[in-house]
């Protein structure tokens, strides 16, 4: 017998297509990620970023920092490294703002090119703020509203109707300019931000809607408001505060200094200076453009890069489908019993009188692709290990209350609907909808885990007869001895969960 064990050849991630990477060369980051793969849904298998800061101090001098310019290039030297140790297939450089603007950056760029043996192309900012939205169509299910890039030393926005790109433009509004044009003033700060956008009336257009906040800086304010409210999740992409609410939280940043605001400590030190000039720009587009709900997103120019190179095919398909369609082939014992387990669950809800509408359905496909991949865990811990993977997990495409529902649905199917077991706060997520919604489908699945032991090709010999006032089972008569005490009680739980009797029949 072969050993499984031997051998390099990783299991655990897609290798076929080759690793594919993208050098971020921003006004204060430079950063590397290296992607399993060009994907509709991409993993970062490496990711890595110094603070170099090339954007200091050129409003000033029209240069770029020879200290800062030493850092960043010590850190492209080891990232191209990284990249060949890793067998790294594509590597796509970015250049944004500083290096676009200062004097010495063709000599710069032409540092990175010798180091990296790859062409660096120079964002402008119209580049800048169409990768943008395109990081956002590409981690968002059906986005609309407002997209905001704050880098270090522009701020590109862009209207988005129905994922189709509208009117854009970039201001010198990036954290690093705003705080050195106003001598590190905020009053003038203020000032500065108010005058630079008082020209685009165009951003009323996104009046009510979203406002999809990108970038270093307002990640980290993102993060510093979801640890003061105690946030269950720790999951910054998605995560959404009404508008209102994130003007008070900006102006509190703004006005106060911003060692004294509390949970700061989550925050690198590297960013918080930046913090109080950020919280100004995104309150002053908040403020202008009159958005509902303002919204984090972990995904960017970078990930807006990799989804423009897709084909319109892959493009079209539902990220979040995709990625848990691929956890499932990483991670099920029986990564074919997901899709019969979609179709049985579905005829099962729609007859037990569940319409669900087109989300919830999707959010249903994908509960059944993550159904069973905590199946290696003790069974005692299968239930609490899947709902903090599948809570926590790099998926994009659903919003926290449907991270929440995925989470309890699976909970749910191994532990039993046992609310006591789970976070009041998790289930506080979720609205009665979709709690509903998870109950129905955990015990459904609960069923079907007993009928078919989570391998494919019994459940479609199965069926459920539901009436309004019972439950049948029918099994097929040559597999009449799956029928024992735990089936039948899981069958007494769906019928108790839907107020109705049940029966098990064996057909001829």
């Amino acid at each position: 017998m072969p050993d499984l064990l031997s051998g390099n050849e990783p299991r655990g991630r897609f290798t076929a297509d080759g690793a594919f990477a993208v050098i971020d060369i921003g006004s204060n980051s430079v950063r590397l990620v290296v992607y399993e793969r060009e994907a509709r849904a991409p993993t970062a298998l490496f990711n890595e970023k110094v603070l170099a800061g090339l954007g200091r101090g050129l409003a000033e001098t029209g240069r770029l920092c020879d200290e800062n310019v030493k850092r960043a290039l010590a850190a492209l030297h080891r990232f191209r490294a990284i990249c060949d140790h890793i067998g790294v297939g594509k590597i796509a450089i970015l250049a944004t703002a500083a290096a676009r603007e200062a004097e010495n950056g063709p000599e710069f760029i032409a540092h990175v090119e010798e180091i990296c043996r790859e062409q660096v192309k120079i964002l402008s900012g119209a580049d800048e703020a169409y990768y943008s939205a395109m990081g956002v169509i590409s981690g968002f299910w059906q986005p609309d509203g407002l997209v905001g890039d704050l880098g270090g030393g522009s701020l590109e926005l862009v209207d988005l109707k129905n994922a189709q790109l509208g009117e854009g433009h970039t201001f010198p509004l990036g954290g690093i300019r705003l705080q050195e044009a106003s001598r590190r003033n905020l009053q003038e700060a203020m000032h500065i931000a108010s005058d630079s956008l008082a020209t685009a009336d165009w951003l009323t257009g996104a009046e009510g809607r979203k406002f999809y906040a990108i970038g270093g800086t307002w990640r980290s304010l993102g993060r510093l408001h979801l640890f003061q409210e105690r946030y269950p999740l720790h999951v910054m992409h998605e995560y959404t505060i009404p508008a209102e609410v994130a003007l008070e939280f900006c102006e509190r940043v703004a006005r106060g200094e911003i060692t004294d605001q509390p949970k700061i400590g989550v925050v690198s030190k590297a960013r918080r200076s930046l913090l109080p000039y950020g919280a100004v720009v995104m309150r002053e587009v908040i403020h202008r453009s009159k958005v509902d709900q303002v919204v984090f997103s972990s995904l960017g120019v970078r990930e807006g890069l990799l989804y423009s190179i897709l084909s319109p095919q892959r493009q079209q398909k539902d990220p979040l489908l995709t990625a848990s369609r691929e956890l499932g082939l990483l991670r099920a014992r029986c990564p074919a019993y997901s899709d019969e387990l979609a179709q049985w669950s579905g005829k099962a809800l729609s007859d037990l009188g569940i319409v669900e509408n087109p989300q919830e359905e999707r959010l249903r496909l994908a509960a059944c692709n993550l159904a069973d991949i905590g199946w290696r865990a003790h069974p005692d811990y299968r239930g609490k290990q899947s709902l903090n993977v599948i809570s926590n997990m790099g998926f994009v495409g659903v919003d926290h209350a449907g991270r929440a529902y995925l989470a309890l649905t699976v909970f749910y199917r191994h532990e039993g609907l046992i609310d006591d077991a789970v976070s009041p706060k998790i289930r506080s997520l979720c609205s009665p909808r979709l709690m509903q919604l998870a109950r129905a489908l955990g015990a459904v699945m609960r069923l079907a885990s007993l009928i078919s032991a989570s391998i494919s090709g019994m459940l479609p010999r199965t069926r459920l007869e539901v009436s309004s006032s019972a439950i049948i089972l029918h099994l097929p008569e040559d597999v009449a001895a799956i029928d024992g005490e735990r089936l039948r009680k899981r069958l007494n739980q769906l019928g108790k969960l839907f107020s109705r009797t049940v029966e098990l029949r064996i057909e001829d």
